[in-house]
C-alpha cells in the first residue's frame, strides 16, 4: 500500500480533496474600506484553486470584531453577495473553499468603534506590536472586559456569520481560535483573568470556544467546521502557564463535535525566542481523534515527513501560496519557487497579489 504524502487524496468532512496541500488564512487587505470583498479577490482565489482546500483570509463576524483596514467581513448582505461571486468562481474551477471566521478582540482600536474600547475577556492590553488603523499604526489600548451577560451576544455573532457563510456558498467554516484573537484570549490564562464561568479553570476558559463551536455546528453540521489553534504562539502577547493542560483538554472536548479538522499552528522560531512552552504535536494527535492540519513554515519535504510520521493529515503553506499560486504543481515536479514579496502583503492593488507567475507563465514545463 502506497505511503500517504502531500499528493494523496483526503476526506475532509463530506469532501474528497485531491491533495493535502492546503492554503491557510492569509490576510491581504484587498477588501473595501467598509470590509466588502472586491472583484480583484476573485482571480486571487481562483489562481489557487488547485490547493486541496482553500481557507479564506480571516473574515470579521461582526462590526464589533473588526480591527484591520481593508479586511473583509461576512455580516451584511453586500458582503455575502460579493463572497458568493468568489465561491461560485472557485467551485466552477473545481475547488473547495472554507471561510475563516474572525473576531480580533483586544487587538483592535477605538478608531473602528467611534472612540469606544475594543472588547476582550479581561482588561489587559497587548504589549506586542501596535494596532493597524486607516491612519497607520497606533498603540494598543487597554480593552473593556466583556460582561458575562454580553457573551451570548458574541456567540450569536458567530452563529449569524455561519448562516451568512452558507448563503455565500462556502463549503465550510474555520473558527479562528489562534494568534491572540478573541477565542484565543479566552483560552489562555495570560489574557483571561475572569472570575465568572468563563475564567479561572481550564474547563471555564475553554467554555467560550466550545459555545462558539456548538453554535456554528448547529448551522453547518460538525463535519463542515474546522478550528484553528496556536497552543504555543506568542503573537499579540499571548501566553499560558500550562499549554499542555489547556489544549489537551480542549482537544478532547472538541472530539464530540465530529469536526472537519483541527488546524494547528506550531511554534515558530520567534515564539521559542520569546520563551514559549512548546507543546509536542504528538500530544495533540493523541488527544484529538479527527483530522489534523499543521502550519508553521513547512516546505515540501517536511510536509511529507509529518504526514508519513502520522502526526498530521494535511499541511497548510502560507507565504509559499502567496508567491506560488500553482504551488501543488511546483511541488509535484520539484520546480523552483517564487519568493514572496513581503512589502506587498498588505499594500493593496494587484502588485504582489495577482501578478506572481505560474509555471506556464515562467515558460517552465510541468
Amino acid at each position: 500500500m502506497k505511503q500517504k504524502d502531500l499528493f494523496s487524496p483526503i476526506q475532509i468532512g463530506p469532501y474528497t480533496l485531491a491533495n493535502r496541500i492546503f492554503m491557510p488564512p492569509l490576510t491581504r487587505c484587498r477588501a473595501s474600506s467598509d470590509h466588502i470583498p472586491t472583484p480583484r479577490m476573485i482571480p486571487y482565489y481562483v489562481q489557487r484553486v488547485n490547493a486541496g482546500l482553500i481557507i479564506t483570509e480571516s473574515t470579521f463576524v461582526s462590526p464589533q470584531g473588526t480591527g484591520y483596514p481593508n479586511a473583509p467581513g461576512i455580516y451584511n448582505e453586500k458582503q455575502v453577495q460579493e463572497w458568493k461571486n468568489i465561491t461560485d468562481a472557485v467551485h466552477k474551477d473545481g475547488g473547495h473553499i472554507f471561510m475563516n471566521l474572525w473576531h480580533v478582540g483586544r487587538v483592535s482600536h477605538p478608531d473602528y468603534y467611534e472612540g469606544k474600547l475594543p472588547v476582550a475577556p479581561s482588561a489587559i492590553v497587548s504589549t506586542d506590536g501596535m494596532a493597524s488603523t486607516y491612519e497607520g499604526r497606533k498603540p494598543f489600548v487597554t480593552p473593556r472586559a466583556l460582561e458575562t451577560s454580553e457573551i451570548p451576544g458574541v456567540v450569536e455573532q458567530y452563529r449569524s456569520a455561519a448562516e451568512n457563510v452558507l448563503a455565500a456558498g462556502f463549503d465550510g467554516v474555520e473558527i479562528h481560535g489562534a494568534n491572540g484573537f478573541l477565542p484565543d484570549q479566552f483560552l489562555r490564562d495570560g489574557s483571561n483573568k475572569r472570575t465568572d464561568q468563563y475564567g479561572g479553570s481550564v474547563e471555564n476558559r475553554v467554555r467560550f470556544l466550545l459555545e462558539l463551536t456548538e453554535a456554528i455546528t448547529s448551522v453547518m453540521g460538525g463535519n463542515r467546521v474546522g478550528i484553528r489553534i496556536s497552543p504555543t504562539g506568542t503573537y499579540n502577547s499571548m501566553s499560558d502557564t500550562d499549554p499542555e493542560a489547556t489544549f489537551t483538554y480542549l482537544c478532547k472536548a472538541l472530539n464530540r463535535f465530529g469536526l472537519a479538522y483541527l488546524h494547528v499552528i506550531e511554534a515558530w522560531g520567534g515564539d521559542i525566542r520569546r520563551g514559549a512552552k512548546v507543546m509536542p504535536l504528538a500530544l495533540l494527535r493523541e488527544a484529538y481523534k479527527g483530522m489534523i492540519v499543521v502550519n508553521a513554515g513547512y516546505d515540501k519535504d517536511r510536509g511529507n515527513k509529518v504526514i508519513e510520521d502520522g502526526l498530521a493529515d494535511a499541511v497548510a503553506f502560507g507565504q509559499l501560496f502567496i508567491a506560488n499560486p500553482d504551488l501543488p504543481a511546483r511541488f509535484k515536479i520539484n520546480a523552483p519557487l517564487n519568493e514572496p514579496d513581503k512589502e506587498t502583503f498588505y499594500s493593496g492593488g494587484d502588485v504582489g497579489y495577482l501578478d506572481y507567475p505560474t509555471l506556464e507563465e515562467s515558460n517552465q514545463r510541468f
